[in-house]
């Protein structure tokens, strides 16, 4: 459709629409970096399973376009995981269908993205209960268990 046609019943190309059509367009610029970053995560995959060895890659550190964030995803594709953790904003921890590759996205309270990793390991740690947390559960079930004995 011509934007620029004049006497038409149609309405002139919205903001919107051209905007999802430029989003459209720029999913397939790429930089070339998706392929690189791939055989990183192949890598440091290997060194996991070999060495137990655990690897973060920041993807707000390299040069990406959308094209590249659209080959990364179809290349490592959605897994079974995905959990949502709000403090702070939330933060999105998906396993991709690759096992022991992670997605990790950070967002502000006003859903902003202000980083997103790749993670490397069988389990983020962002997921594993800290310590001190484990403490307090332990006390708070001991705390519950006493109150339902004396209420027998």
């Amino acid at each position: 459709m011509d934007c620029n046609t004049q006497n038409t019943t149609k309405p002139p190309c919205s903001d919107a629409s051209s905007n999802s059509a430029m989003d459209d367009v720029m999913s397939f610029v790429v930089t070339g970096n998706a392929s690189p970053l791939l055989h990183e995560i192949k890598h440091a995959l290997s060194q996991l399973i070999r060495e137990g060895s655990e690897s973060i890659i920041d993807l707000g550190a390299i040069p990406f376009a959308p094209g590249d964030d659209r080959i990364l995803e179809e290349v490592l594709g959605a897994g079974e995981v995905h959990a949502v953790l709000s403090l702070q904003g939330e933060s999105h921890v998906r396993e991709t269908s690759i096992p022991g590759v992670w997605r990790v996205d950070h967002f502000d309270e006003n859903g902003e993205q202000q980083s997103r990793f790749i993670e490397i390991t069988f389990l983020p740690e962002i997921l594993k209960t800290q310590r001190e947390d484990a403490e307090r559960g332990l006390e708070t079930l001991a705390e519950r268990l006493g109150a339902l004995e004396d209420n027998r």
